[in-house]
């Protein structure tokens, strides 16, 4: 059962990348073009998810800061091209008290992440999972990699499906923009 899971969910992505791909960031050389703003904000789901020592948090925790909360996955081609950027926009919006959040919906658990974040260099972002992805699911996420900002009031205020370039100066000041309010 869990592995046709697996292939189903794996096929799904595939296909929604190979059908309806959603043009990066970088190709359109303007994050601004790609991150759709929600008009109005809407309240962001109070979702759980699990830290690498299998602690249960929720984003509640997080209210008051600013958050960029991705759905990504190991085996997801476009999620692991994204991710390094995702490091560096963590390391650029730390000072600003905003938080990058990357919940892999990963079945192996943390040390899936933890070794493919060794294997990879990639340092200054948590370990957090979403192994049923619960909150793929409550968000109603149609493929990863998927990104929503959430300002300090714990609304959600933009969403991007489809992986983008996340460490220019540009972006890290567009998410200070769409977080503060």
């Amino acid at each position: 059962m869990m592995l046709r899971r697996t292939i189903f969910a794996a096929a799904g992505t595939l296909a929604a990348a190979l059908i309806a791909r959603k043009p990066r960031a970088e190709e359109l050389d303007n994050l601004t073009k790609v991150l759709k703003p929600l008009d109005p904000p809407v309240p962001a789901p109070d979702l759980p998810f699990l830290a690498a020592d299998g602690s249960e948090h929720r984003l509640r925790d997080f209210l008051g800061h600013g958050m960029v909360v991705n759905m990504w996955a190991t085996w997801c081609a476009p999620c692991v091209e994204e991710l390094p950027s995702l490091a560096a926009l963590a390391k650029q919006l730390a000072p600003d008290d905003i938080a990058v959040l990357p919940l892999s919906s990963d079945r192996g658990g943390a040390k899936t992440v933890q070794d493919y974040f060794r294997a990879h260099g990639i340092s200054g972002l948590p370990v957090l999972l979403d192994p049923h992805s619960t909150a793929a699911h409550a968000w109603n996420v149609h493929g990863i990699p998927t990104s929503f900002v959430i300002d300090k009031k714990g609304r959600l205020v933009a969403k991007l499906e489809g992986s983008a370039n996340w460490s220019t100066q540009a972006a890290a000041q567009l998410v200070r923009k769409l977080v503060s309010v």
